[in-house]
Parts: structure tokens; sequence; C-alpha cells
């Protein structure tokens, strides 16, 4: 049985026209994928399927009833709903608040905040949630916050679920839980659409896929009938490209990123690790390894209770960004949302804020040479923007990621470190992210890449799984999956002796 159907949808933004004659259709209690590249229309199509745009042409059901007006939220609300990859959460209030906003019961006029917190505590023991309804939100974890969005979607009768690249924060175990919460809903009768630019994650959760590609429906197919290069192949328009290894193996550079005995109370412990010029290191573990603080360490926002970082022979000043930028290091934050971009700059401005004393005299940028230093950046990178002027917010998700990595190279860095750099990029633009770092290298500079997918390890001739705080487990380039997988699960979980 058809749950919900879009057919025919056409929406423009003036000349832009963001998708052209496009559609899909879910089985009620299916897991449905929708994959395609940055700017394919798969956030359009979300919109609208969730009423917060009407299309310039088609139509939406739901059950075979047409949807609901635009204006009527309430009744949207228990048709639909999206857990986006950005939370929408609110962090002051509470579990219970967040569940019952605006539809909190009163007694003589008063909130009755106990019966809110029993009914918050009802509503989540029915879907499996171990959370108290008393907790802040902002203490959540990610993973919990996705559970409690997809349980307050529940609680309006939604029996439909938009999942927005819900697995884009999360370790491995935490995947496995959210997949295996999933599986129980949909034997349930919830209908799950599933977004992610992670194809096996396709493989492993969704029963069908449908690709857009260049705001049209290509093909829509069982997952069990679509070989993984067809599949990359209907996203991109051609033959699948593999990433190269072509790079040689960095051999007897000088140490550009020297770590020793680096602690941080609760976070990691007695770290050593040096990566050298032209070399490309990775660092993998699951969310509560250790990694992301490490990193964060490295690049001056958070200060080590002991040890040591040398980036080209200097040591910053710990806990300083600025410093870490004057020694020579490039960085890419993890969250390029809330710290890589200023969202209401332009592509310009937010690209060259790591090289504003070379764009004019005394400290004083002339916005010519910014815009000439932007133009070269956009070309060298492939940004997919209108110009340099163009607000660096409305930007796809790979091409936000472009500038941050644009801007972390523009001071011609001798270390970079970067952090989860392909997260939620479509596979053309992790490729191009890639080849850029990949380019760096070999040009000289010392790479460090920080991250939860191997695919963004491949290339690198060094590979360390850090585990509860401490480094366990090296590789060298050839390594093999299960290895790396069984080190960040902790099956090997003996330090290293030694220097890495």
């Amino acid at each position: 049985m058809t749950a919900i159907e879009a057919r025919g949808i056409t929406k423009r933004y003036g000349a832009t026209t963001a998708l052209d004659d496009a559609g899909i259709a879910l089985t009620s209690g299916e897991t449905h994928a929708l994959v395609g590249r940055n700017g394919a229309g798969k956030s359009t199509l979300v919109s609208i399927l969730t009423g917060l745009q009407k299309a310039d042409a088609g139509e939406v059901t739901f059950d075979g009833e047409p949807a609901p007006p635009p204006a009527d939220r309430d009744a949207w609300r228990q048709k639909v709903a999206c857990v986006y990859q950005k939370s929408t959460i609110i962090p002051t209030l509470t579990v219970g608040e967040n569940l019952f906003l605006n539809r909190q019961q009163s007694r003589r006029g008063l909130i009755d905040w106990r019966g809110l917190r029993r009914r918050a505590g009802d509503l989540l023991d029915r879907y499996g949630v171990d959370i108290d309804p008393a907790t802040v939100a902002g203490d959540l974890t990610v993973e919990q916050g996705q559970l409690v969005e997809i349980a307050r979607a529940l609680s309006f009768g939604a029996k439909f679920i938009i999942l927005d690249e819900p697995t884009a924060r999360l370790d491995a175990a935490a995947i496995e839980r959210l997949f295996e919460r999933m599986r129980d809903l949909r034997a349930s009768g919830v209908t799950f659409l599933f977004i992610s630019h992670h194809l096996q994650e396709v493989y492993e959760v969704c029963q069908r896929v449908t690709v857009f590609r260049d705001a049209k429906h290509v093909l829509t197919a069982p997952v069990d009938d679509l070989p993984h290069d067809d599949l990359v192949r209907a996203m991109t328009g051609d033959a699948p490209v593999v990433t190269s290894a072509g790079r040689s193996l960095a051999d007897g550079g000088p140490v550009v990123l020297d770590v020793r005995k680096l602690s941080l109370a609760d976070r990691y412990e007695d770290v050593d690790l040096e990566v050298r010029a032209g070399e490309m290191v990775g660092l993998i573990g699951s969310g509560s390894s250790g990694k992301n603080a490490l990193a964060q360490t490295i690049a001056g926002l958070l200060r080590a209770d002991s040890g040591t970082v040398t980036v080209a022979g200097r040591v910053p000043r710990p806990g300083s960004v600025p410093a870490a930028l004057d020694a020579g290091l490039g960085y890419l934050p993890q969250d390029r949302h809330r710290e890589g971009l200023v969202p209401l700059l332009s592509v310009a401005e937010n690209a060259t804020m790591t090289i504003t004393n070379r764009l004019g005299p005394a400290g004083v940028t002339l916005p010519g040479r910014r815009r000439q230093a932007a133009v070269k950046m956009i070309d060298a990178y492939d940004i997919r923007t209108s110009g340099p002027d163009q607000p660096v917010s409305g930007l796809s998700g790979g091409n936000a990621q472009k500038v941050v990595l644009a801007r972390a190279l523009a001071s011609d860095p001798r270390a970079l470190v970067l952090v989860s750099p392909t997260a939620g990029v479509d596979v053309r633009s992790k490729l191009s992210l890639l080849g850029a770092v990949s380019d760096a290298a070999a040009a000289g500079t010392g790479v460090l890449i920080v991250s939860d997918e191997l695919d963004d390890v491949r290339a690198c001739d060094r590979v360390l799984v850090m585990f509860h705080g401490r480094i366990v487990h090296a590789a060298a380039r050839g390594w093999d999956d299960a290895s790396l997988i069984g080190a960040v699960e902790g099956v090997r979980s003996q330090p290293l002796e030694g220097g890495v």
C-alpha cells in the first residue's frame, strides 16, 4: 500500500529549477532511501513533503488523500515529521517540555508540570527511549536528541518520519542502535524516508532507494537489485570515480606536528603522535574515544592539562587558536555550521579570514584583493557559487565545506588538522575535498585527518586508532577494514609502546 506519494513536483526559485517534474512513492512500513548529490533537489522535496513550501506544480498525498493546506500545521504534524541533521530541540528546556511544547495540560490555569513529566515518561517508555523527562535537553547526546525528536513526532500521530543525515554525528555503536530502533518502529507500521550520503547505510537499513540528479527523478529500485557502482553512476551521471592512491608515501620529511604526553581529564591521556611534512595520518575512533577533543586541543580550542603540541618547531600558547594559526596550523572543524562558517558573511569573507593580513596595508583589507583571492579559491576548489559575494548560507553542504577547507589552506599551513572533512557531503564533493587534501600533502603539508569514516583515511600513509582516550593501534597503508573496526570497538585495547 502506498503511504506517501509526491507526483509531478516542480519547484522554481526565480531562474533556478530546484525540482523538475520529480516524484517519490513510499510503501507503508518501509525504510526508503533518497540519495543524490548536493543540489539534486532532496532538501526541496523534504520541504514540500513537510508542508513548509508549496510546489509550483504536482501533488502530495498521504494514504491516497490530498495533503493538508500549507497553513494547517497541526494537520501536517499528524502526517509527517522530519528529524534534521541540525537538531530542532530547544536546549534550555527539559526533555518533557520539548516533547509537549505548546501542548501542556493545565489545571486551574496553571501548567500541570507533574502531569507533563508523567505523560513524557509514558511516551518515552512506549518507544523504548531510556531518558529521564526532567533532563535538560542541552545535556543530551546527539543520539538521545534524535530519539527524542522521533518520539515527539510519533506523539502527534505521525507515521511518516523523514531522517535527514541522521548518522552524520554518530559513532558506529550509536548508528547501529539507531538502525535497530528504526527496524522496530518499521515493524509497527512507521514509514521512514532516509536521506544519507553514506551509501553503505542505504544497503544496510533500506528496502528501496530513489535517486535524484539535477532536480529530476532518475530511478527507484530495490536496494538488493542495485549494485553499488550502478547507484553511484545514477547519482553522478557517469562512471563511478575511484579515489586514487597515486600520491607517493611520505618518507623522511621533517616533523611538522609533534604531540607529546598530551592529557585532558576525562577526554584522553598521555597521547603521543607525530606527522611529517607531506605525510597523511588518519585518526579514527568511536565518539567517546577522545579523538575530537584531541583535535580541538591541537587547534587551540581546548587547553590540555599536561603535555605539549609543537607545530613546525614552534610551541604555540596552549588554548589559543590565534597562536596555533600563527605557528602554521590549519584547522577544519567538525561542525561547519557552528564552528566553520559565519553564515551572514559572503563566500569571499569566509574564505579569506585567515589571510586578511595579506589583503592590504597595515591590517586594512582591500575589497578588490579579497575578491581576487576568493575568485582563485572558487576556481581551485570548484566551489559552486554565484560569485564571491554570495552569502555562504546559500551554499549546499559540500560547497560550504569546500569554503572552510579553502580558508584552512589559504595561509599555506605547515600542518593541517581536519575533523570529519566529508560529513554530510555527496560522493563527488567527497572526492573533490579529499583530492584537495591529498594535493596539499603532495605539496609538503603534514595532514592529520580525524574521522569516523574509513573512506576519509584510505589515502593516508598511516592510520591510528583511539580507544578510551589512548592510541591503541597503528596501521600502515594497505590495512583491512576488519582490523581497524575491531580496534575501534576495543578488540585491541592495550596502548602502543613508543611514539606513533
